[in-house]
């Protein structure tokens, strides 16, 4: 077996941290935040704090881990040296077949969405949809530096978007009193309480959640150990600053009530309100590529999951899925096996708009809440065997983010069928442990 080059470097890494994270959530979720909150705008940035939160000293625990950890997939290696090989395996299975091919699923839809849109025409959504995902795969597939390019190019092109409403609505809102006005009068367009915080919390998770997928390039990194932690510590703090600026910016030209009612929107209207509306098509086409980032950062975590499980000489076949093209240096038959199961994914989506399951499964939010279960078990281990570091880095921070792992996963408990998302999981992973072969 070939080995993977060390290609990139810590611009690519922080690029993968910020830009998975700053994609789609940002936009997508801002309504469904509120909508939790019961329509309080000081509940819904108490969540987005909360979940950026989180999301700082969970990132900050595993820049711990990676000072000492460096070989193919970031979290599943943490995971076997915590808890073996078996362990590992199955970690890798669930990321795999779960939660990449889920989330990239989500985002193809996201981007389409936006792509719908801008030309006016709906009914194109789902066939965007499976070309983004199939586009995005082929660039992985034949380049994954031309790939890796991409992603700091479009998480430059993503800032401008976000800086463009934090800056405009917000001094829009200071100026009219806007702002204050939102803080001070709830929505009245919300029927009931909306989930209340936990649920807003998790749908802040979604918007937060990517930055573990940096970790999945650990061993294609130069200087890894070095690279990794800060390109993680840099990265997850920018987004929380970052989002919690664009929030404030949405709150200083709509008002709580016309957020709901723009839904995804709501920042195309923000600058179409102040500019113009050639201003919001062209902010619109700045989400767009901000989502492609963001699907491409996922894609690039997918298309090595296999890969991840073969290189352990684990799973099914794994001198066919752990094979590496010379030419390119990429996971070719691994990334086949995560563009098949992210197609089938984008068919479970598709279901929950066709009404085929009854209730929403989703799929954006529910398989992050299961990872939290996994970050949970590493804090554990990181309190029990790093002797060598102090009590803040050893206990507190681990007991914080798992304190915050616990209350996303709340949140996962209350959403719609969450049973029958947990069942489905457990039979996966059973097929997985079926399979699990050591050759080793």
């Amino acid at each position: 077996m070939e080995n993977l080059q060390k290609k990139y470097g810590f611009w690519t890494a922080t690029a993968m941290v910020v830009g998975i994270v700053i994609g789609s959530g940002v936009f997508f979720k801002a309504d469904d935040v509120l909508k939790a909150s019961g329509g309080s705008l000081s509940t819904a940035l108490l969540a987005w704090l909360i979940g950026g939160s989180i999301m700082v000293v969970t990132a900050y625990v595993f820049s711990k881990i990676a000072t000492r950890i460096e070989r193919v997939n970031g979290v599943v290696d943490y995971f076997e040296q915590a808890y073996g090989r078996k362990a590992g395996y199955l970690v890798a299975w669930f990321m795999t077949f779960i939660y990449y091919p889920t989330l990239v699923a989500v985002l193809a839809w996201v981007s389409a969405n936006y792509t719908g849109a801008l030309l006016g025409m709906d009914n194109i959504v789902w066939p965007v949809s499976f070309v983004y995902l199939t586009g995005f795969f082929l660039l992985n597939y034949f380049s994954p530096v031309l790939a890796g390019k991409w992603q700091v190019t479009s998480t430059v092109v993503k800032l401008i978007p976000l800086a463009l409403v934090a800056a405009v609505g917000g001094i829009a809102g200071i100026s009219s009193g806007m702002t204050l006005d939102n803080f001070t009068n709830a929505a009245q367009t919300v029927a009931g309480s909306g989930g209340g915080l936990a649920v807003a919390t998790l749908s802040t998770a979604f918007a937060y959640e990517g930055w573990i997928i940096a970790t999945v390039i650990n061993a294609e990194l130069k200087d890894a150990k070095t690279t990794l932690p800060r390109a993680l510590v840099v990265g997850t703090i920018a987004v929380v600053c970052i989002y919690m600026l664009y929030y404030l910016g949405i709150s200083g030209v709509l008002t709580n009530d016309q957020v709901l009612v723009a839904g995804n929107d709501a920042p195309v209207e923000v600058i179409a309100l102040i500019f113009s509306k050639l201003s919001g098509t062209i902010l619109t086409v700045f989400v767009i590529i901000s989502c492609l980032g963001t699907l491409n950062g996922l894609i690039m975590g997918s298309a090595r999951g296999m890969f991840s499980i073969a290189s352990r000489d684990m799973g099914p076949k794994p001198d066919f899925f752990k094979r590496i093209n010379p030419q390119t240096n990429s996971t070719t038959t691994s990334a086949l096996i995560g563009y098949i199961l992210s197609c089938l994914w984008l068919i479970v989506w598709y279901g929950n708009f066709m009404g085929w399951w009854g209730q929403f499964m989703d799929i954006s939010e529910l398989p992050i809440a299961f990872l939290y279960v996994i970050y949970i078990s590493i804090y554990i281990w990181v309190m029990k065997t790093f002797t060598d570091l102090g009590a803040f880095s050893r206990f507190l921070c681990p007991l914080l983010a798992g304190c915050g792992s616990l209350y996303i996963i709340w949140g996962a408990i209350q959403k719609d069928m969450f049973m029958h998302f947990l069942i489905l999981s457990l039979l996966i992973l059973g097929i997985g442990f079926a399979l699990m072969k050591n050759k080793r």
